[in-house]
Formats: structure tokens, C-alpha cells, sequence
């Protein structure tokens, strides 16, 4: 059964590699219940997580990136590549979960977590500058890009509480085939994915939608110059 191993809160750091007042990727884990919530617009809010505070509000946060989650199996990989330990929490994930396929999660796909929480996958996670800088990996955001292993954030259809060792139901799958694996490679190098991601319909992140299609646009023009 898949299982919510870690809940990971930030601890805010002042660093010279964002012009933010702090970054909030150092995520820690914590024994305690947490309390899950939609956090409103990005812009404006931090994560869904009670006390979990976002730093660069412009990108991250707000309903649509309410919870980001990553698999314990593929820090794991990543252990193995980068030969060094990596904790819960290292790559700036809420979730730290076991037993299920986060790569290959729908757009849309639901998770109960615990006994009350619903959420929603809503969207990859798009490396940025932080996340490099944070694990002082160069050439960091090409490499993760490349492995499609980005993860998942999720907005929250029903709010309540978690902790460690919740249970992780997937309750809904819709029909189509949009992963956010496909959308990152889509939005990251393989521009023939493009049409594919739409049909992911409102669930997915509107910013990358409306990404998706200006980049169609773009490339229905060319074609016809």
C-alpha cells in the first residue's frame, strides 16, 4: 500500500542565489499532524501545509502547487547518481511517499491521504536556478529535466490532516494518458508532445495550459509563413 512516509516543512534560509527575501526548499520532516489546506492564488499565498512558507511567491505556492510530492524510490535513484545520502525532503518535497508511481501520475488523478484529505495532481515540477544552487549540482536543471522524474504537485480538493505513515489511496484516474512526465518533456524539449497535454483538460495547472498553447500558436504559424 502506498504510504506517506515524510511531512516536510520548510525552514526558511537567506541565500545569494535568489533574489527572494528566503527560500523555503529545506524542507525538514515532522512528527506531528499538519494541517492541509487550499492556500488561495500564487502571488499571494504559501503551500497548502500549515507553517510550510514559500519564498519566491511568483512561482511557487497558491492552489495549483499547493502539495509537491516525491517518491522516496526515486531519491533513491538520485542517491545513487549524485553518490550521496538524500534525506526526506532534499529536493524542497511536502511529501515524501513510498509505493507509488509519482512520475507516472495523470493530470487530474486523485489521492485520499490519510482518512480526510483529497488532492489533486495538477502538474510536474519545472526545475529552476534554487533547486540547482540548493543540491550544488551544476548543470542540475538540465539533468533532472532530462531523467523526467519531476514529481508531482497537487491542489487540495478536500482539506484536513496528515502526518507520517498515512496511508496514500489513489481514488481516481481519468481517461486519458497525460502524465506529468509527458508534460514536463512536452514543455521541455519535445515540442511533438504539445497536442497531447491539453487533453488533460482543467485539471492541469492553468500557467502551463496556457503555455501549451502559445507554444501551438507559435509553431501553427511557422508552419504556415
Amino acid at each position: 500500500m502506498p504510504e506517506l512516509l515524510s511531512v516536510n516543512i520548510a525552514v526558511p534560509k537567506v541565500v545569494d542565489y535568489t533574489d527572494a527575501e528566503f527560500t523555503g526548499i529545506d524542507k525538514r520532516p515532522i512528527d506531528t499532524m499538519v494541517k492541509i489546506v487550499a492556500p488561495g492564488p500564487q502571488g499571494t499565498a504559501d503551500s497548502g501545509l500549515a507553517g510550510d512558507r514559500i519564498g519566491d511567491k511568483r512561482f511557487h505556492g497558491g492552489d495549483h502547487q499547493a502539495v509537491y510530492a516525491y517518491a522516496r524510490e526515486d531519491l533513491d535513484h538520485w542517491e545513487r547518481e549524485l553518490g550521496k545520502p538524500l534525506a526526506n525532503g532534499s529536493f524542497g518535497e511536502n511529501f515524501t511517499v513510498a509505493g507509488l508511481d509519482v512520475n507516472g501520475a495523470l493530470v487530474g488523478e486523485r489521492w485520499r491521504v490519510g482518512p480526510d484529505v483529497l488532492l489533486e495532481v495538477t502538474s510536474p515540477r519545472i526545475p529552476c536556478r534554487t533547486f540547482q544552487e540548493w543540491l550544488e549540482e551544476p548543470g542540475w536543471v538540465k539533468r533532472f529535466t532530462q531523467a523526467a522524474r519531476p514529481g508531482a504537485y497537487l491542489r487540495v480538493v478536500r482539506p484536513g490532516e496528515v502526518r507520517a505513515g498515512d496511508q496514500v489511496t489513489v481514488e481516481h484516474r481519468p481517461e486519458h494518458e497525460v502524465t506529468v512526465a509527458l508534460v514536463l518533456r512536452a514543455l521541455s524539449g519535445e515540442p511533438e508532445l504539445l497536442p497531447r497535454v491539453l487533453a488533460a483538460g482543467e485539471a492541469l495547472n492553468p500557467e502551463h495550459a496556457a503555455s501549451v498553447r502559445k507554444r501551438l500558436e507559435r509553431r501553427a504559424v511557422a508552419r504556415d509563413a
